[in-house]
């Protein structure tokens, strides 16, 4: 496996922009993103660095999709991972209403196996506002985030709306593209005509301390 050190100056440099880029959004820029970034007019040139960064495991992608490409742990400096999900104890149950005895058991809790779907690719985002609070999906939670193009009519999901920005809402198609719901009686819809999904919310994290 390569490491950062093996990198020409112009593969760290759109390295460095794909990092950035990934830790600003949530989500990868296009080639066309990275070709007006560095004023690479070819898409092809673009491709070419895209394919060294792969060959030297710094990102990983899937040439049918435009956004679908994301960094290894080596892009990051980082050993690559076991592999391992995170598994907790479960120790028992306890009741949020009435106060009762917890019920201990030997049961483990692996947040791997929750959210496996077929071998789905999941990723997670830092949520930022509240448009999404009566979905209980408040400021600064983690969403778990399903990597999926399509989704049904009221799904939670991941979209990038006709601006180009990323968006959490309720997802609704339309015959003239697709209307974005908020959970927040504040807020309204918001209505595009070219609306990509990123994925499918399966799961809320909060640290609550």
């Amino acid at each position: 496996m390569a490491t950062l050190s093996s990198l020409t100056p112009r593969q760290r440099e759109i390295l460095d922009f794909i990092r950035s880029w990934i830790d600003g959004l949530g989500y990868a820029p296009t080639v066309r993103d990275i070709g007006r970034q560095f004023g690479i007019r070819s898409p092809n040139g673009v491709r070419g660095h895209l394919k060294a960064l792969e060959a030297k495991g710094m990102i990983e992608r899937d040439p049918r999709r435009s956004r679908a490409l994301r960094l290894t742990p080596a892009a990051r400096g980082k050993p690559p991972r076991s592999g391992k999900g995170l598994t907790l104890p479960l120790v028992g149950r306890i009741a949020a209403g009435q106060l009762h005895e917890a019920i201990e058991n030997a049961e483990t809790f692996d947040f791997q196996e929750l959210f496996s779907h077929k071998g789905a690719e999941h990723f997670v985002l830092r949520v930022h506002g509240d448009s999404m609070i009566e979905a209980q999906i408040a400021d600064g939670d983690f969403v778990i985030v399903r990597r999926q193009e399509t989704a049904s009519p009221g799904a939670i999901v991941v979209a990038l709306t006709d601006e180009n920005e990323a968006t959490l809402k309720y997802w609704y198609p339309t015959k003239r593209g697709a209307k974005l719901v908020p959970a927040n009686k504040r807020m309204s819809p918001i209505f595009v005509k070219n609306a990509h999904i990123l994925g499918v919310v399966v799961g809320v994290v909060r640290k609550v301390t």
